[in-house]
């Protein structure tokens, strides 16, 4: 099967997820808009089944079905790349750590258009730095030491997250501390020798042969002020080194 990939050309954007897991599994898929330029993506989304079209980018057709949302396409794709458990109750889970990754890269992109995405960055610029200080002083530490302490927790190890495989949330994982990195090196830089079981993922999933490929191939477009994650010197705070606490959250 051809797996056809819907998402904004020239940006990672949530499309990322999506693509890294494809990757990985060394699925054949057909960036469209890269390919075909917006207007095919336009399109696509215009012509659409009215009684199940997607909201926005990404969305992927397959099996004559059209999935839209990054966490409900990686819900889909999961177990048929193997990238998720096989009971229920695991892909749920997998699930779970999907959407709370979400929630942090809604928080990440808000840092620097917090009262609307229509609006330059420079139309809200006192407001980002008011939501980015809350962001990179409080929230986003609160999010990633709760990811640390399932890694720290597992019995299975702390290599993955979900169980003893690598699931889709483990490449998201890779994809959220990358961005963070981007856009708030400063306040990372104070975060991650807290974190060893979090930094030790991300580089685990680096290394995977076709991750790595992947990462040196034109496919891996850089960031930029475009996207989800966005450097802007000013909202990353140059903050003391947090305390290590035995309570993950």
């Amino acid at each position: 099967m051809t797996y056809q990939l819907y998402y904004w050309p020239g940006i990672q954007g949530r499309g990322e997820f999506v693509r890294l897991a494809l990757e990985e599994s060394g699925a054949d898929y057909e960036d469209v808009a890269r390919n075909e330029g917006s207007p095919a993506l336009m399109a696509a989304m215009a012509q659409r089944d009215a009684a199940h079209p997607p909201f926005a980018p990404p969305f992927i057709v397959a099996d004559g079905l059209v999935i839209g949302q990054t966490a409900n396409i990686l819900y889909f794709l999961g177990p048929r790349l193997g990238l998720a458990p096989a009971q229920e109750a695991g892909r749920c889970w997998v699930n779970q750590l999907q959407l709370t990754i979400a929630d942090m890269v809604a928080e990440a992109h808000d840092t620097h258009h917090p009262v609307a995405s229509g609006l330059y960055y420079e139309d809200q610029k006192s407001e980002a730095m008011r939501r980015a200080s809350d962001f990179t002083g409080a929230r986003m530490e609160k999010f990633l030491r709760y990811f640390e302490g399932i890694l720290q927790a597992s019995q299975d190890g702390p290599a993955f997250l979900a169980g003893t495989a690598l699931s889709y949330a483990d490449l998201s994982m890779f994809q959220l501390i990358e961005g963070l990195h981007y856009a708030f090196p400063k306040a990372m830089a104070h975060l991650t020798p807290s974190l060893p079981h979090l930094m030790a993922l991300h580089d685990a999933v680096a290394q995977r042969p076709r991750i790595a490929a992947y990462l040196q191939s034109p496919r891996r477009l850089p960031f930029n002020e475009q996207g989800i994650f966005r450097h802007y010197p000013e909202l990353d705070a140059d903050r003391e080194p947090p305390q290590t606490y035995a309570n993950p959250t």
